[in-house]
């Protein structure tokens, strides 16, 4: 039986977590093929960039199962799944992944709404007279 890598990502709100196995390339996100959940081109191409720096392209099947946040947050949080994933096959492919900054996880969120202020920081318009 083949082994199985599996990790988590995270960004912003989103999660995924991701199952490899050595195959032929075929990727599926949330049971369907990622050409059909990540439209255009560059959203694909940010998905396979893991890939592309480990020179694996091709050569694992990956499901993933995204959830929360928005279409970037998720491609973040796939991204970082899939390097720690490809980690696991390899452990010589740290430093690659380290130098296009695929292993650092992005800690950023959305600021809370402050009250007596319409955003995070934004605040109402002043009127001196």
């Amino acid at each position: 039986m083949s082994e199985t890598f599996s990790a988590t990502g995270r960004r912003k709100t989103s999660t995924a977590r991701v199952l490899m196995t050595p195959g032929s390339g075929n990727i599926t996100i949330n049971k369907r093929p990622f050409e059909d959940y990540f439209g255009t081109l560059s959203l694909q191409n940010e998905v396979l960039h893991p890939f592309q720096v480990a020179n694996a392209v091709n050569q694992y099947d990956v499901t993933i199962n995204a959830r929360g946040g928005g279409v970037t947050g998720q491609i973040g949080a796939i991204q970082l799944g899939i390097a720690r994933a490809l980690l696991k096959t390899n452990e010589e492919l740290r430093d690659t992944l380290r130098e296009a900054d695929l292993l650092t996880r992005d800690s950023r969120k959305k600021e809370r709404k402050k009250a007596g202020q319409p955003k995070a920081r934004k605040r109402f318009q002043f009127s001196k007279r």
